[in-house]
């Protein structure tokens, strides 16, 4: 089973976690199964990029991006080639290394 090492967030998850993961689940899921409560306010439907991930070490592991999730993370604040929504990000048989950013561009926490 892979693993997801989550680097550590000064609020999420401070120091950093690993956990296991099913291949076919979302990293955002993943997360929030795991206690990281990741940002979500589009309730995971690609229609925001608050659940914004870079994916340090693995990302060829995951399928690729479409059209939609391309056209979103372009509003990503801190966008970089290896950036993701954590909720269209499905995990595959390698284990991952992801940064949730410092900041979304979400005005205000849901904390769903």
């Amino acid at each position: 089973m892979p693993q997801i090492i989550f680097l550590p967030h000064d609020e999420l998850c401070p120091e950093g976690k690993v956990i296991d993961a099913e291949p076919g689940v979302t990293v955002c899921d993943a997360a929030l199964a795991h206690g990281i409560e990741i940002e979500h306010a589009c309730e995971k439907s690609c229609a925001c990029t608050t659940c914004h991930v870079i994916v340090r070490e693995g990302f060829g592991s995951l399928e690729e991006s479409d059209e939609l999730e391309d056209d979103m993370l372009d509003k990503a604040w801190g966008l970089e080639p290896e950036s993701r929504l954590s909720c269209q990000a499905v995990v595959g048989d390698e284990d991952l290394v992801v940064e949730i950013p410092k900041y979304t561009i979400n005005q205000v926490s849901e904390r769903h």
